[in-house]
């Protein structure tokens, strides 16, 4: 028991050098909700909003055909089905989600999860919101979303959703954490 301790105490310690390394790179603290509205802003031309606490939304888009609309970045290790929804006004236009894989019904105990990303989606957030209310399913946080609506709303890897098309560069970049 002693040595997994110590072993657990060492890797503890590996593991804030290098969050302290992610915290130099990325402005925040390096937790995976950050570190996705990070990649966020410098893949997707979104210029977040000063404070990771900003009512409403991460930021907005910079450029392309979704200029100037609010987006609120989620970072996922793995796609469960389930995504947190604002409730209370104001609501982003859109929510870009990045997950790894899709997950499994299986139990996670003693599972890894270790982070990257497999897809990327794109919804529209007053859409979601009225699907939602159609199907008289809650929205808020860990709301359960449709296989169907996460089709429709990848970009990545497969272009789904015609709102955004991913440039060459893009694509390289969300394959740098595949």
């Amino acid at each position: 028991m002693v040595q997994n301790l110590e072993r657990l105490a060492d890797l503890i310690r590996q593991r804030n050098a290098l969050e302290i390394e992610i915290t130099k790179i990325t402005g925040r603290p390096a937790g995976i909700g950050s570190i996705g509205e990070y990649l966020g802003a410098q893949i997707f031309r979104v210029e977040l909003a000063p404070s990771a606490t900003h009512k409403g939304s991460d930021g907005r888009f910079q450029g392309g055909p979704l200029h100037g609309a609010a987006v609120e970045i989620k970072c996922y290790p793995k796609r469960e089905g389930l995504l947190d929804m604002k409730i209370v006004e104001p609501v982003p236009d859109y929510y870009l989600v990045l997950t790894g894989p899709k997950g499994t019904a299986i139990s996670s105990r003693g599972q890894p999860r270790p982070w990257c990303i497999a897809a990327v989606y794109l919804f529209n957030a007053r859409e979601l919101a009225a699907a939602q209310r159609a199907r008289g399913v809650a929205i808020g946080i860990a709301s359960s979303i449709p296989n169907a609506l996460w089709d429709a709303a990848e970009i990545y890897p497969k272009p789904q959703n015609p709102a955004l098309t991913l440039s060459d560069d893009q694509r390289h970049l969300l394959e740098l954490f595949a």
